[in-house]
This record gives structure tokens, sequence and C-alpha cells, in this order.
């Protein structure tokens, strides 16, 4: 049940509070810090995967915790940049929204035996978050480059893919069950 790859996603998990109190403690120093930590702990989201197909170490407890573990990671970092004004919070808002409304679909798709796998919109989109989070965590000039620009550009682009894949895992939920009523009412 808790394989070396569903102890990495797990170490995703419990990097959030360190991540965090890196930021609530802001100084240039603490958000460098930050950013390393949060870059290790995204690493995990890709070492848990890797670890998990090489080793046939792939269980339904590592599908669920590994996408679990991202939304806390990137929802929890952002919902600090709130506080700290350094996003939009109606970003963070309909980010969060998404991301709730998505895990409902997937433990809907699981209480009804459909597989509702994730699609490469939420994958990008994942991806796009990470790329973004760093840069806003590192919003102070170093060395005369300041990078939150690129970080919140990078925030937006993330949010319209959040949205089109959020539509795309709700329509996949609504077809996948229309079959599945059909395939019942068909016997």
């Amino acid at each position: 049940m808790f394989n070396l790859a569903n102890k990495i996603t797990l170490l995703r998990i419990l990097m959030v509070p360190f991540v965090i109190a890196l930021l609530y403690f802001e100084s240039p120093l603490t958000c460098v810090l930050a950013a390393l930590a949060f870059i290790f702990a995204s690493l995990t989201d890709w070492a848990d995967g890797y670890i998990a197909r090489r080793e046939n170490m792939v269980t339904s407890m590592g599908k669920f915790l590994d996408p679990l573990a991202d939304k806390v990671l990137i929802c929890s970092v952002l919902i600090m940049f709130v506080k700290l004004d350094w996003a939009p919070a109606w970003v963070v808002i309909l980010t969060v929204c998404r991301e709730l409304v998505v895990t409902g679909l997937r433990a809907m798709a699981i209480d009804e035996n459909i597989v509702l796998a994730a699609d490469n919109l939420g994958k990008l989109k994942t991806v796009l978050q990470i790329f973004a989070i760093v840069p806003l965590m590192l919003h102070y000039p170093y060395f005369g480059i300041t990078l939150w620009p690129v970080g919140e550009y990078l925030l937006y682009v993330a949010l319209i893919l959040a949205i089109f894949s959020g539509v795309n895992y709700s329509y996949d939920f609504y077809r996948l069950a229309c079959r599945k009523q059909q395939a019942k009412n068909n016997v």
C-alpha cells in the first residue's frame, strides 16, 4: 500500500507546511528557500510517477494521492500569495474552485466505476502553474532582475488552461456517465 512511489507522494504533501512557513516569514532569503523547496516538491511529482510506472507500483492509492498532492501544494502556495498580495484573489479563487470541481468529479467517477484519467491539458496546466509559482516566489529583484512579471503572465495562461481542462473533465465525466447509463438501460 505505502510503496516507494506513494511515500514520495506523501513527501510532497509534507513539504507544504515548510514552503508555507518560509513564505510566511517573507524575506529575499526565505523566498529563495521557499522556491527551492517548492521546486523539490514539484520534482517529486515526476519522480513518484516515474518510479510507479518503472517498478510496476501503480496503485489505487497512488492514483488518488498524486493529483491530490499536486492540488494541495499548488493551491496552498497560491492562497499564501493572496495573503502576501503577490497574486490576484480572483485568479486563485477560480483556480481553487476548478481543482475542487475536478476532485469532486473524480470522486463521483470512482463511485460509478468510471476511470476519469488525467488529460494533457490538465498536465500542462500543472506544469504552467509550477513555472508561474517559482518566479512569483522570487518577486524580489535578484541581481537586478525581477522575475515576477513572467510568473504573473504564466499564472494567467495557467488559469485559462485550468478552465479549459476543467470543462474537458466535466464533459468527459458527463459523456462516460451517460454511456454507462445507456449500457445499464440496454441490459
